[in-house]
């Protein structure tokens, strides 16, 4: 949706001042943006922002911890990995989130229809208006997007920060052909209240949100407000079908492939073999066997006023 530019209020810059936790992460793809303008937008419209950069994704939620006291939100400047490390800071704090985006994909700002401009995207933090979303959590580790096993984790292994930052999407792309050539569909158990089922599959994702990927949809009619965890398992017999199912990942109706398990519901648990590497939100975090919940309306987020799910 447009996203009308705010025209500050002057009463703004001298009463009811809030103060904002600015997290910038300098490696994202678009890390070295210029800033300061964003900032003085930001200052002009009533709010105090305190910035700091960090080195690592780790020291995030550390930061927002150790900084609460006195802070009114919290402002994360980065892509999905980034607002992802900041996630358990931001619950564990109870401070509202803004997004500017910087990163590549920047799926979680797509899905809450947070512009990609940083002007416009300063601009839905200062008005104010906050959307209650879930938060997925797989072993205790947070997710925004999705959390997935299988060919997405091998691709966010390959998929080094530099070729992220020189190709942006293409590299994606670049890294997907890499991962294909050697992919090998493995045997896993799902476990969820319709029962237990023993799959052989390419992947396994569990979406919280809307769009992963730079784009796809986890489901047609997934919302990050649902209350409800999207699975999907590929049990391809031939990984270069792929290529016929791209529109319909695109699209969210990838369910209706044959080849395509799919199931809703609040909890997952996930078993294999031997362990496997799971990628939420673009990052390594933990290994299976695996259990998968949703954390109902966990995190505020300043986002453009739009109808919460129906469902």
């Amino acid at each position: 949706m447009p996203i009308e530019s705010l025209t500050p209020d002057p009463a703004a810059t001298t009463t009811e001042r809030r103060r904002a936790l600015m997290l910038i992460n300098p490696k994202a793809r678009q890390g070295s943006t210029p800033l300061d303008p964003i900032v003085a937008r930001l200052e002009a419209y009533g709010l105090d922002v305190v910035p700091e950069l960090f080195s690592s994704t780790a020291e995030i939620a550390a930061d927002i911890a150790r900084r609460r006291e006195g802070m009114d939100l919290v402002i994360v400047c980065g892509g999905d990995g980034t607002i992802n490390a900041a996630a358990r800071g931001v619950m564990d704090a109870g401070l509202p989130m803004g997004i500017l985006p910087l990163g590549t994909a920047n799926d979680l700002a797509r899905t809450l229809a947070i512009p990609t401009d940083l002007n416009a995207a300063a601009d839905v933090i200062a008005a104010g208006h906050t959307r209650r979303i879930d938060v997925g959590e797989v072993n205790g580790h947070p997710f925004f997007n999705v959390a997935s096993i299988g060919l997405s984790a091998d691709l966010a292994r390959g998929l080094t920060r530099e070729t992220k930052r020189r190709w942006g999407r293409m590299g994606y792309a670049v890294a997907a052909l890499k991962v294909l050539t050697r992919a090998r569909p493995f045997s896993a158990t799902i476990i969820s209240k319709t029962g237990e089922v023993r799959v052989k599959t390419l992947q396994i994702a569990v979406g919280n949100g809307r769009h992963y990927g730079g784009g796809n949809v986890v489901e047609r009619s997934a919302a990050i407000d649902d209350k409800h965890l999207d699975l999907y398992s590929l049990e391809l017999g031939n990984v270069w079908k792929l290529a016929l199912m791209l529109r319909s990942f695109r699209a969210g109706e990838h369910g209706a492939w044959q080849e395509v398990r799919t199931d809703r519901c609040t909890e997952f648990e996930i078993r294999t073999r031997r362990p496997r590497p799971i990628n939420t939100d673009g990052e390594l975090v933990t290994f299976t066997p695996a259990r998968f919940v949703v954390l109902p309306d966990a995190v505020d987020v300043f986002a453009p006023p739009q109808p919460l799910s129906s469902r």
